[in-house]
């Protein structure tokens, strides 16, 4: 069950300070009313602190379980009964939210003012109890979903990231989202795969970038896992999360990525919790398809989204199994673009190209490749297109399913 124990309204230092140019409050960038988590995930039957801030003193608190929702329009569904919360007076004030034993997962809480007119949300995770205990781990980009929040902290008018201000080289963990409070891309980058999780039954540990960083080995991830997906766009990693992956496949262990652009640039994390963009990982002499078995190739915004063409069913007859479609034909008629990753010189001995997408960039040069390859006992998938998790239709849950199954084999 959830208690939702307020908190003074003392927590208004926890907020940087604006700049002397301040904008107006409640702009996009800086809305009146946001909701975020002191942590991006928490353990089952523990204290969750949620900083609220509101122009309004009564508001109402529910939690909701992310990919069980039924109507595509959701958000979640709900999570145990919906609380009333009653401030001290407006601003900024912190809520200690109890956490059942629920099932690991990924969750919102959802404010809402009582009248019903305004609402905003706030992600965390739920970790396992024990890790392990599935087998099976989903990865949160929590980094990436930071980079991509323009949250103005500051003020300023300015999104306080590198896309708004290519000057800039960190941003700042631990913020709002922009908006209402949603992660950026999260419903057409990840959702779909969330909900296939949830409705088929399936059992995952969920585990977010920041705790990868207490992982102290590859070794210690192997033991506890058969299967590692990076459900989303893992695009931001520090070296420590590309150290402990790397050994992980080694030593045999499975992976999934979902997405497109993985493990493209190196990030460092400082004591005052941020992360600095530092240099692309082929720059640094690892280059990521050695890892994923593609590698980012371009960027077009989604003006070219095209759907996949198999180009090989036979490497991998496991994953067409039910779809009665050939080389050479469409899978389905959803289309894939924005970013896409194909292999390179670097791509591990026997990756194969499943199917791909061509934009019709550059001549060619640009491609979204699906691609699979095993080696020293790991089975790797990349999907090799941004969108691949985010989708929600027949054609992708056949591929979710038998993805699942052949990889949840060690």
């Amino acid at each position: 069950m959830i208690r939702a124990v307020v908190g003074a309204a003392a927590a208004a230092a926890l907020l940087a300070a604006p700049s002397a140019a301040k904008v107006p409050l409640n702009t996009a960038l800086h809305p009146a009313f946001t909701a975020v988590f002191s942590q991006t995930s928490y353990a089952p039957s523990g204290i969750a602190t949620l900083r609220v801030t509101s122009p309004v003193r009564n508001l109402d608190l529910q939690i909701l379980r992310a990919g069980a929702e039924r109507a595509w329009s959701s958000v979640g569904r709900p999570w145990g009964p919906e609380q009333h919360i009653k401030f001290r007076r407006v601003g900024v004030n912190l809520v200690r939210v109890r956490l059942g034993a629920w099932t690991s997962g990924l969750y919102f809480a959802r404010v809402t003012t009582t009248t019903g007119k305004a609402a905003v949300y706030a992600p965390f995770v739920l970790r396992p109890d024990v890790w392990g205990k599935s087998r099976i781990a989903v990865v949160l980009p929590t980094y990436s979903w930071q980079a991509y929040n323009f949250y103005d902290v500051r003020r300023d008018g300015r999104g306080d990231s590198w896309y708004v201000d290519p000057r800039r080289q960190h941003v700042q963990l631990g913020r709002p989202f922009a908006g209402d409070g949603k992660p950026p891309h999260y419903r057409t980058q990840q959702r779909g795969f969330l909900r296939f999780l949830e409705h088929t039954g399936r059992q995952a540990d969920y585990l977010t970038d920041e705790d990868l960083e207490k992982v102290a080995t590859g070794d210690d991830l192997a033991q506890r896992y058969d299967l590692i997906i990076f459900s989303g766009h893992e695009e931001y990693v520090t070296e420590h999360i590309y150290d402990v992956t790397q050994r992980y496949r080694d030593l045999g262990g499975n992976l999934a990525f979902l997405s497109a652009d993985n493990f493209f640039w190196r990030v460092d994390r400082d004591r005052l919790n941020r992360i600095w963009r530092v240099k692309l990982w082929r720059d640094l002499g690892r280059p990521e398809a050695a890892l994923i078995g593609v590698q980012y190739s371009g960027n077009d915004r989604g003006g070219h989204a095209q759907p996949y063409v198999i180009q090989n069913r036979g490497a991998a007859p496991w994953l067409f199994s039910g779809l009665d479609i050939p080389d050479g034909a469409t899978l389905g008629t959803v289309k894939y673009g924005i970013e896409f990753d194909k292999t390179a010189p670097e791509s591990p001995p026997g990756t194969e190209v499943l199917a791909s997408v061509d934009p019709g960039l550059k001549g060619g040069a640009v491609l979204g490749q699906m691609t699979y390859y095993e080696f020293n006992g790991a089975k790797v998938f990349a999907a090799g297109t941004l969108g691949f998790g985010g989708s929600d239709n027949p054609i992708a849950t056949v591929l979710f399913k038998n993805l699942w199954n052949h990889l949840v084999v060690p």
